[in-house]
């Protein structure tokens, strides 16, 4: 019941602004041990995926903690899992303000935040000092590349994050599928993929060898995609033993909100107009996939049946972002009270 006055307070002001106070404030619930009072108890469902056991399948979506600033306060709301960036090897700006806006009519969001973020170390400084990791959380480093790095060495940005975060991410998801940086959804094509995933998975395995220890790695896809597309992904995913795919990132259609105040801002729209997309993006590619590696499901989940019909469409796990801007912490527990139910059926 908390919540949606907080949220009253938050939509009364700029979006950016608000996330930073709201980011804030998740730290002081934690330091005053007051997320009790916001959050619903989650309910344990023990799920095991890409060879990691997670407390429960409910993840919180990159983009929320850029630089890893907030992990232990998001922690305590009850996440499975939690993913922060996307982080790039240099720090940069992103794109000018303003860049995130709300639709709440539609309980959307459109953002061109074009990866806005302090660098890898400075994320990696953040992760080292938090407790989550530490006591066995799953923390998720999302990696992309800077917007001055041309198209053609993108990879070499990739290897650089995959380098510095490998040692303390307990999973890595490979972005490229963001439209907020020019050409970026250029690698998800045929030769540009098939190159990236090979000198990406050659690295990891490079690296498993360096720390003893093998760190999985997630592809993260757009739900702009054809059929061809979604096969062609699914047999590079295949090919270059991908260990997931999480689906889907942010959508440049306006189906749902057209005429709606700030639905003709450029960027990406996520929330509740993007869940059918999404959810049939994923259900494609659960069939391309025929099983051989998990899905991540990730796109307008709002309660807990949406959640519940990513799980039915193929996801082992499930992601939440801007759900979490309009429905608060409570959305946590709920998601993980109808998943517990789904999983136990199906078991």
């Amino acid at each position: 019941m908390l919540y949606p006055l907080i949220r009253k307070f938050f939509f009364a002001l700029d979006a950016e602004t608000a996330h930073g106070i709201g980011m804030k404030g998740i730290d002081l619930m934690k330091a005053s041990g007051f997320a009790c009072a916001v959050a619903k108890p989650v309910v344990p469902c023990p799920v095991e995926v890409m060879g990691l056991r997670f407390p429960n399948p409910v993840g919180l979506a990159a983009g929320l903690d850029k630089n890893g600033e907030h992990i232990d306060g998001l922690a305590q709301l009850g996440f499975g899992f939690i993913e922060i960036g996307t982080i790039t090897p240099r720090p940069q700006d992103g794109n000018p303000k303003p860049r995130l806006f709300r639709i709440p009519e539609a309980q959307g969001i459109v953002n061109r935040m074009g990866f806005n973020n302090a660098g890898v170390d400075a994320l990696l400084a953040n992760v080292r000092a938090a407790e989550f990791p530490k006591k066995g959380g799953i923390l998720g480093i999302n990696i992309g590349k800077n917007a001055t790095t041309p198209i053609e060495k993108a990879a070499d940005d990739y290897l650089i994050c995959l380098d510095k975060v490998y040692g303390d991410a307990g999973y890595v998801a490979v972005n490229i599928s963001s439209p907020n940086t020019k050409n970026l959804r250029e690698l998800q094509k045929d030769e540009a993929l098939d190159d990236l995933l090979a000198r990406l998975k050659a690295r990891q395995l490079q690296l498993a060898d360096r720390f003893g220890r093998y760190v999985p790695m997630a592809l993260k896809i757009a739900p702009d995609l054809d059929d061809e597309q979604i096969t062609a992904i699914a047999d590079a995913l295949r090919r270059h033993r991908f260990d997931a795919v999480i689906a889907t990132n942010t959508t440049l259609s306006r189906e749902g909100v057209e005429g709606l105040p700030n639905a003709g801002e450029a960027g990406g729209l996520s929330g509740k107009p993007v869940f059918r997309k999404s959810t049939e993006v994923q259900k494609k590619l659960a069939t391309a996939l025929a099983g051989e590696l998990p899905i991540i499901g990730v796109g307008g989940i709002m309660g807990g049946e949406d959640a519940a019909e990513k799980i039915r469409a193929g996801a082992s796990l499930v992601q939440f972002y801007s759900g979490f801007i309009y429905r608060g912490p409570d959305l946590v527990g709920e998601v993980a009270e109808t998943l517990a139910h789904v999983i136990r059926k199906s078991v």
